[in-house]
C-alpha cells in the first residue's frame, strides 16, 4: 500500500510539473507575441514620424530654392 501511495504521489507530482511547464510556455509565447506587436507598432510610428520630418524638410528646401522662404516675414524676391 505504501509503494502504491508513493507511486501515485510521484505520478501526480510529475503531471503537475509537466502541466506547469506547458502553461509557462504558453505564457511565454503570449508575451513574445505581445512584444512583437508592440515593436511593430513602435516601428510604424517611427516610420510615420520620419516621413513627416522628410516632408517638412522637402517643403522647406523647395521654399528656399524658390525664394519663398520667409525669414524676416518678407519674401526674398
Amino acid at each position: 500500500m505504501k509503494k502504491l501511495s508513493l507511486l501515485l504521489l510521484a505520478a501526480v507530482f510529475s503531471l503537475s510539473i509537466y502541466s506547469c511547464r506547458e502553461t509557462t510556455e504558453e505564457k511565454t509565447e503570449d508575451a513574445v507575441e505581445a512584444m512583437g506587436e508592440d515593436m511593430e507598432d513602435a516601428a510604424e510610428e517611427a516610420g510615420d514620424e520620419v516621413e513627416a520630418a522628410a516632408e517638412s524638410v522637402e517643403t522647406e528646401a523647395k521654399e528656399e530654392v524658390n525664394g519663398t522662404d520667409d525669414v524676416n516675414g518678407d519674401d526674398d524676391m
